[in-house]
């Protein structure tokens, strides 16, 4: 990761964590959340910006907008978006900036709704069910990532030559 600094994006109804279903999501809060991760970036010598949008244009535009901010990576929570949103889908595989989708939860071991995500085909990664640690871990992986230029677009996968 060339640059230093990560957009962490929290998409619909995670304003309500700590108080929503706390038997899936924890009883961690939004701000302490936020502020978790921000401290682990700091301690990392990454700066962190957290925003949370229960709006899906909004969520694009913050995405279009990530690399020309300076954000060398992103960690999405799409919220339920993850399993119906073209839009955001289609961002995550155009932008040039890695995104790395997380869940708190396991969403493979909820309802079958939500065993599937639009999302993870076109994001370079996908980390579930440690609950706050899974933004912890992503902000890892963005950095892990380095300065690799070989992929096309940060977030497709290499695809086999034909």
């Amino acid at each position: 990761m060339p640059a230093r600094a990560a957009l962490v994006l929290h998409g619909p109804n995670l304003n309500l964590l700590g108080t929503r279903e706390p038997e899936v999501y924890g009883r961690t809060t939004l701000a302490e959340l936020d502020r978790l991760v921000r401290e682990h970036g700091r301690r990392r010598g990454l700066r962190v910006e957290c925003r949370q949008s229960n709006v899906e244009g909004e969520l694009v535009t913050w995405l279009q907008a990530a690399s020309r901010q300076g954000f060398a990576g992103v960690v999405l929570n799409p919220g339920a978006f993850t399993h119906y949103s073209l839009a955001l889908r289609d961002v995550v595989a155009a932008i040039d900036v890695p995104v790395i989708e997380v869940h708190l939860s396991n969403i493979h071991a909820r309802e079958e709704f939500r065993h599937h995500s639009v999302i993870a085909a076109a994001a370079r990664g996908q980390i579930l069910g440690f609950g706050p640690l899974s933004y912890v871990l992503a902000l890892d992986a963005l950095l892990a990532l380095g300065d690799d230029r070989a992929r096309p677009r940060a977030n497709q996968r290499p695809r086999p030559r034909v």
